[in-house]
């Protein structure tokens, strides 16, 4: 806490003005009683001397009276470690001093409100991640014990069970791929390749790896019209092309058979382009949007986790866009569909 003391001479002027005023009116009073005569300077003179007198006796007892109360109030706030006081010097003007305790009380207040939300994210998310770990891990453990029970002799049981065990393990290795990929992200470890690019023919190639998924899914993979000439995009070629597998993917596990999932690209402003990703399957209810891209934030737990995957693809999808400095966006009608779009410059 610095001493440095920041001096207010309002509440001493003033007093001293209506002492001044009173002392000689009543002087003047008492003059004209006792039919004094005086001549017009005394006046002055005498009102410039209680006017001086006063002042002084003022600003100098009673700020310093306020100021021991003062200072002790922010030295008490210093202790709940006020930047926006401590740094400040003292000052004994009241209106100065409840501004700065109301604001104090307001940055505490939305502090205390922020740090119950992180707790609250804090313990979802541990829970979530143990939940995530645990159920390929109890998987993988169980078909290994299984197997050393005795169920290896069978060539076909032993087989089978390795198949499955495999499985858990793979879901184990995104589960962490994806954790480390976000933890980069979000600390700014990862380093982004940016280079120019079609965008229309990153899309193609990524329906070519989906094709057979889309195909076991009974979905078809589209453009919303026939793109002639290339969209030149500014961006890191391998993270947009993770960006649009991922929301592919996604609407592919939530389509409806014999649905689509169309991709269009549609200019925004003058150096903007926007990539929308668009299906005709379940749809998201509302109340799932603003916590849509949290990890493993899951909106049919049943129905993911039977698809697959780490839970933290669109958590993925929003800090890669974010690190290109760029938007994301979700719309959805329950039963309808959903619409995924983000934004990319454009390359000169």
């Amino acid at each position: 806490m610095q001493s440095k003391f920041k001096r207010t001479y309002k509440f001493a002027i003033n007093t001293s003005f209506f002492i001044t005023f009173f002392t000689t009116l009543l002087m003047s009073v008492f003059l004209f009683l006792f039919n004094l005569k005086v001549v017009w300077w005394a006046y002055i003179v005498f009102s410039i001397s209680v006017y001086i007198f006063s002042f002084f006796v003022i600003q100098h007892r009673v700020e310093k009276f306020i100021y021991r109360r003062v200072k002790k109030i922010y030295d008490d706030l210093t202790l709940l470690e006020s930047a926006s006081l401590s740094k400040g010097s003292v000052t004994t003007d009241m209106r100065t001093l409840t501004e700065e305790i109301d604001k104090f009380a307001r940055d505490k207040k939305i502090e205390i409100e922020t740090l119950k939300v992180r707790e609250k994210y804090r313990k979802e998310f541990l829970g979530n991640i143990s939940h995530e770990l645990k159920t390929p891990l109890f998987t993988v453990q169980g078909y290994i014990l299984t197997l050393l029970d005795g169920a290896m002799n069978d060539k076909n049981t032993r087989e089978k069970y390795l198949a499955r065990a495999s499985k858990g393990i793979e879901r184990l290795g995104y589960i962490i791929k994806d954790l480390d990929m976000i933890t980069k992200l979000e600390v700014g470890d990862l380093s982004l390749k940016i280079e120019k690019f079609d965008i229309i023919e990153l899309v193609k190639s990524v329906f070519d790896m989906l094709e057979m998924k889309a195909n076991k899914n009974k979905i078809t993979l589209t453009f919303d019209m026939d793109y002639n000439t290339p969209v030149m995009v500014k961006a890191d070629k391998e993270r947009i092309q993770q960006v649009l597998v991922n929301l592919i993917v996604n609407s592919l596990k939530y389509g409806r058979a014999k649905g689509t999932t169309e991709v269009s690209i549609e200019n925004l402003i003058k150096n903007k382009v926007i990539v929308r990703v668009t299906d005709n399957g379940e749809g998201i209810k509302n109340y799932h949007l603003p916590r849509l891209f949290e990890r493993f934030y899951r909106v049919d737990k049943s129905g993911s986790r039977k698809e697959g995957g780490s839970g933290l693809g669109l958590s993925i999808v929003k800090h890669i866009i974010e690190a290109h400095q760029e938007k994301i966006y979700v719309e959805s009608e329950y039963g309808v569909g959903s619409e995924f779009s983000f934004t990319l410059e454009k390359a000169k």
